[in-house]
């Protein structure tokens, strides 16, 4: 299998709309905007104050000034504009995001999410999370479907501090697409390379599975 992280980045890509508000999480979410596909355009926002950000800058393109919120050197596209923090957050909270893509620790039965700190640990923080995921229309978690250790991050119950409660729509692993409903977790995807009993498997949470599984 292509590694966990490209295969994420790539699904993920595709399952944004035409002319969606997107905006990147740091980490593994920032390699989305590297697998748009190009009948797709979508505007990129950054919570530390772009709209209209483009793909992660190359040697030959990076421009000091232009970072996204993890501090990473970004394009722009034509059009795009910058303001400060508080305009920034302004659009997020008044609901202007149509989606936003996101790591966690964990994701459990409700939807519910712990993505900001494991206790004990020194971590950043939240960051603008909280924010996100209570504004965004659409909250798409991607994840490794397990940890280093092999333990399921999609969980009955997070056990982790909340960073959201019962807001989280998709969850995209290397291994499978899962809708989060009223009813529960919905299988709706598994990666052509492995099966519906291996996802089960490493799954710590109940899945619901449908007639008609789809593949990517």
């Amino acid at each position: 299998m292509e590694d966990a992280k490209v295969v994420i980045a790539k699904r993920t890509a595709r399952f944004l709309n035409h002319g969606d508000v997107v905006n990147l999480g740091i980490g593994m979410p920032e390699m989305v905007a590297n697998y748009l596909p190009e009948d797709v355009n979508v505007i990129f926002q950054s919570e530390n104050g772009i709209m209209g950000m483009g793909a992660a800058a190359t040697a030959e393109t990076e421009d000091l000034n232009v970072s996204n919120a993890g501090g990473k050197y970004v394009t722009t596209i034509p059009g795009a504009m910058f303001f400060d923090s508080a305009f920034s957050f302004g659009l997020i909270r008044g609901g202007h995001v149509d989606a936003t893509i996101l790591g966690a620790l964990q994701v459990d039965e409700d939807g519910s999410l712990a993505s900001h700190i494991i206790p004990g640990k020194m971590v950043p923080g939240m960051g603008g999370a909280m924010d996100l995921v209570s504004g965004a229309e659409n909250v798409i978690v991607i994840t490794t479907h397990t940890d280093k250790k092999g333990n399921p991050k999609i969980v009955a119950k997070c056990t982790l501090p909340l960073t959201a409660y019962k807001r989280v729509k998709w969850i995209i692993s290397e291994l499978a697409v899962i809708e989060s409903t009223p009813e529960g977790l919905v299988l709706r995807e598994v990666n052509a390379e492995t099966t519906i009993e291996d996802v089960v498997a490493k799954t710590g949470a109940k899945l619901i599975i449908p007639e008609t599984v789809g593949t990517f």
